[in-house]
C-alpha cells in the first residue's frame, strides 16, 4: 500500500470547481474528486500554517498540544506526542517527505525516514520542484508500502504564476495597471501594508485592479493543477495508481479582499477556514462520493491509521471519517471550535448554521469584539448578528468558554500567555520594518500613512544605494 498526502497550502475550498467555482482552475482535481470522495464542508481549527499542520499530524487541535501561534518562537510540541509519519514508520512503512515545515519548526521532520528539504531562495517553493523531487523519490521506492508527504506552495502569496497561465482568468482587454481603476486602494491603505509591499505588492508591480490579483490567484491554482496531473499519470505509468490512498487537503484558504483582508489568510471566516478535502484509493472508497456534514483536519489522522489498520491513540481530537465515506454519518462533528493566533487573536465556534467569532486582538485590523452569523441566510458573512441577537451569542460564546476551559484542563491558555509576554508575531513584523525609517506601530496603527512610508523607505534606499 501507498498514501501520498497531499497539502495545497492556502487554497480555499470554493475556489474549485468541485465545490462549486465556475471558472476552469481545477480539472484535474475535479477528475480526482469525482473517482473518489469529497468532504463538502472541511474545516481548518487551527490557523494559519504551522499550527494547521501540527493539527493535521496529531490528530489534535491547538489547545490541546499547546501549539496555537504562527510565526512565532513560542509553544513546544513533545516528541511523545503521536504524530502521523511516526506511527506509519513504527508500522512498516517508509516514510518520506518533500517539504520545508522543518524551517519552522523542528518537528515537522519528525517521522521520515527520508526528508527531501524543498526550501529555495523564496517561502512560496515552486511546484515544479516539488513534483519532480517526488518523482524521483517515487520511482526508487516504488516496490516499497509507502508514505509521502508532499507541501505544494502554489497558492501562497507571492501569486506568481506561469505568463501562460493568465489569460484564461484575467480579460486582455483590461489593464491591470489602469490608474483610473481604485479597487486597490484598501490594499495600499491597510494598516498590514508595511508587511505585503515587501512580500507581495512590489513583486507584481503598480497594480490597481484587485480583479487582476485575484485573477493570479486562480492562475496559480491552474497550474498546481497541471502539475497534479503529472504526477497522478506517473503513478499510472508505474502502475501503483489503484495501490495508492491519495489524501489532498488545504491547510487553510485566502480571503481575497473579503473583510478588508487583502490576499491573506487571517480571519475566522470560511473564506479562510473552509479547506478542500479530497481522497481517492481504487477498490476502497466508491467514486462520486461526498461527505455533507462538518469535518475538521484532524479527522485525517484516525482515518488514515483505520486505512492501514492500526488502532488510533485514545486521546486524539479527530474521528475517523470512514463511517461518513461509507454512508453512515453525516460527517463527523456537530461543532467545530476555531482558533487563530498570528494577524489577529482570535477563537470562534462554528455550528451547522451559525458562527460565532471572539476576537481579542485585532492586530492591524478593525474588529468588534463578537461577531455573529446566520450561515445559511448569509453565507459570505457580512451581517453581524452579534447584537440583533445577543441571546444567541452569549450562548454560543458560553459553549466557546466551557469548551476552552475543558480542554485546557488547568494549564495555562497559550494564547493568553502569547499576548501577555510577546503580542501577536506579525504585529511584531510590521513594528521591525516601521522601525527602519523611524516609525513606531502605536503612531502607524492611528494614522497608517502610506504614501509618507514609501516616502521614507525610498529615501532609506536611496541613502543605501548613495553608500
Amino acid at each position: 500500500m501507498k498514501i501520498i498526502f497531499i497539502s495545497l497550502d492556502t487554497l480555499r475550498a470554493d475556489r474549485l470547481g468541485c465545490y462549486g467555482y465556475t471558472k476552469p482552475t481545477s480539472p484535474y482535481l475535479d477528475a480526482i474528486a469525482a473517482q473518489g470522495v469529497l468532504m463538502e464542508r472541511a474545516f481548518a481549527a487551527d490557523i494559519p500554517t504551522e499550527v494547521a499542520h501540527t493539527d493535521i499530524f496529531t490528530g489534535k487541535v491547538g489547545l490541546t498540544t499547546g501549539i496555537v501561534v504562527h510565526g512565532a518562537d513560542f509553544g513546544y510540541l513533545p516528541k511523545p506526542v503521536a504524530w502521523m509519519p511516526r506511527l506509519l514508520r513504527d508500522a512498516g512503512f517508509s516514510t518520506a517527505a518533500v517539504d520545508n515545515l522543518y524551517q519552522l519548526r523542528e518537528w515537522f521532520a519528525r517521522g521520515y525516514r527520508y526528508y527531501i528539504n524543498s526550501v529555495g531562495q523564496q517561502r512560496s517553493i515552486d511546484g515544479r520542484t516539488v513534483t519532480d523531487l517526488a518523482k524521483a523519490w517515487i520511482q526508487e521506492h516504488q516496490h516499497e508500502d509507502f508514505f509521502l508527504f508532499l507541501h505544494y506552495w502554489d497558492p501562497h502569496t507571492p501569486y506568481l504564476p506561469p505568463a501562460s497561465y493568465v489569460p484564461d482568468f484575467y480579460d486582455a482587454s483590461r489593464d491591470p495597471y489602469d490608474p483610473a481603476n481604485q479597487s486597490m486602494r484598501g490594499a495600499y491603505e491597510h494598516r498590514a501594508y508595511p508587511f505585503f509591499k515587501y512580500f507581495h505588492y512590489d513583486l507584481l508591480g503598480p497594480v490597481t485592479d484587485t480583479a487582476y490579483v485575484n485573477a493570479l490567484y486562480d492562475a496559480e491554482i491552474r497550474y498546481l493543477d497541471d502539475l497534479l496531473q503529472e504526477l497522478d499519470q506517473y503513478l499510472q505509468r508505474l502502475g501503483i495508481w489503484e495501490d495508492t490512498l491519495l489524501v489532498l487537503f488545504g491547510d487553510h484558504g485566502e480571503s481575497l479582499t473579503e473583510h478588508e483582508i487583502y490576499w491573506d489568510h487571517c480571519g475566522l471566516y470560511d473564506t479562510t477556514v473552509r479547506v478542500p478535502v479530497i481522497m481517492r484509493w481504487p477498490g476502497h472508497i466508491p467514486a462520486g462520493q461526498r461527505v455533507p456534514g462538518l469535518v475538521q483536519q484532524v479527522d485525517l489522522l484516525p482515518t488514515i491509521l483505520e486505512a492501514v489498520g492500526l488502532e488510533p491513540p485514545s486521546d486524539l481530537d479527530g474521528k475517523s471519517l470512514w463511517p461518513a465515506i461509507r454512508g453512515e454519518a453525516q460527517g463527523t462533528h456537530s461543532t467545530i471550535f476555531l482558533s487563530e493566533c498570528a494577524w489577529q487573536a482570535s477563537r470562534g465556534v462554528r455550528t451547522d448554521r451559525y458562527k460565532l467569532i471572539r476576537t481579542v486582538d485585532s492586530g492591524p485590523f478593525v474588529r468588534p469584539k463578537r461577531e455573529l452569523y446566520d450561515l445559511l441566510q448569509d453565507p459570505a458573512e457580512t451581517k453581524n448578528l452579534a447584537e440583533d441577537a445577543p441571546e444567541l451569542a452569549d450562548e454560543m460564546e458560553r459553549a466557546l468558554d466551557d469548551w476552552v476551559e475543558a480542554t485546557l484542563a488547568g494549564r495555562v491558555d497559550p494564547m493568553a500567555e502569547l499576548l501577555r509576554t510577546q503580542g501577536l508575531p506579525f504585529s511584531r513584523r510590521i513594528e521591525a520594518i516601521l522601525s527602519k525609517v523611524g516609525l513606531t506601530w502605536a503612531e502607524w496603527v492611528k494614522n497608517p500613512d502610506t504614501a509618507k512610508f514609501n516616502e521614507l523607505m525610498q529615501q532609506q534606499s536611496g541613502a543605501q544605494n548613495v553608500r
